[in-house]
């Protein structure tokens, strides 16, 4: 049985924890609102670009003339996926559900034959992953001095992807990321980037602006800006679902590590009070015996 010393210094060693759960949750919620408020801004944004990109895809014949980034290279045997966690940890299982995802992707593209590479982005996916696929991983951006997400970063990392893609031998690209529904839900999922995949056909039925597409002031020239823009444009959104997706998790983490710290002070409180009132009353019954004895 601990000594009452013993209690009373984890009971101050539990309660000094607390503080630092307590203000990390309110850090994380102060910060959950502005990354909040930049992914639902983005959005939109993101989304009607990936509509018209596959819009576009969709009234394009693939051939040996037309942008690979936008049809492919007419191969499917080299997968790259982007994997997009953060620097740091003390988020719940955030991160560990994005690497999952990416990992079961992985898993079943592998078993049916395709090569798989990983580009990493952040710190935490790459011990996992490392572990499991020692000679996947080609590449890592690193995210340790960005406070924030930009879309200059978004830009460097599509850069450096679009030019793997075009001299590595790379067929497909995909995006694994945690969709941020909710301080309690952040949904991994893992998206194909390049080639664009064309609209449904439900999609388009109906709208007559996409039956013939003008290009103004030249096909290649407009492409050539606009799938680029696209895919940092996509990889931005990410970045910004990611951030706040952490600090969700991490809130949620925090509150639960604060609430679990509080039910162990009560219980490490009940005990020091028992056994101190069993050392009291020991020494109560101690003098009565000697007096008596006297």
């Amino acid at each position: 049985m601990a000594s009452l010393k013993a209690l009373k210094l984890r009971i101050g060693s539990v309660k000094s924890t607390q503080k630092i759960t307590k203000a990390m949750k309110m850090v994380a919620a102060a910060k959950l609102r502005r990354a909040q408020q930049n992914a639902e801004s983005g959005r939109p944004y993101s989304s009607r670009m990936s509509g018209v990109i596959a819009s576009l895809a969709s009234n394009v014949t693939p051939g040996p003339q037309s942008p690979k980034l936008l049809t492919g290279t007419g191969k499917d045997d080299t997968h790259l996926i982007i994997v997009a966690t953060s620097d740091r940890g003390l988020a719940g299982a955030f991160n560990t559900n994005v690497v999952r995802a990416a990992r079961k992707a992985a898993d079943e593209l592998t078993a049916s034959g395709k090569t798989v590479f990983f580009y990493i982005v952040g710190r935490k996916g790459r011990p996992v992953l490392q572990r499991f696929y020692p000679k996947g991983i080609i590449a890592q951006y690193d995210t340790s001095e960005m406070k924030a997400p930009t879309y200059a970063d978004a830009q460097k990392i599509a850069k450096d992807v679009i030019d793997r893609y075009q001299t590595d031998g790379i067929d497909v690209v995909h995006l694994a990321y945690a969709n941020f529904r909710s301080t309690l839900v952040q949904e991994p999922v893992v998206d194909q980037i390049i080639p664009v995949k064309p609209a449904a056909a439900n999609e388009n039925k109906g709208n007559a602006s996409l039956a013939a597409i003008e290009y103004e002031p030249d096909e290649e020239e407009i492409l050539a800006d606009l799938l680029p823009r696209n895919i940092a444009i996509q990889i931005y959104r990410a970045l910004l679902e990611n951030q706040a997706g952490f600090y969700g998790s991490q809130m949620t983490a925090m509150d639960n590590a604060t609430r679990n710290a509080g039910d162990m002070i009560n219980k490490l409180s009940i005990q020091y009070n028992r056994q101190r009132q069993a050392v009291i009353t020991t020494e109560l019954i101690e003098i009565i015996s000697g007096a008596e004895a006297l």
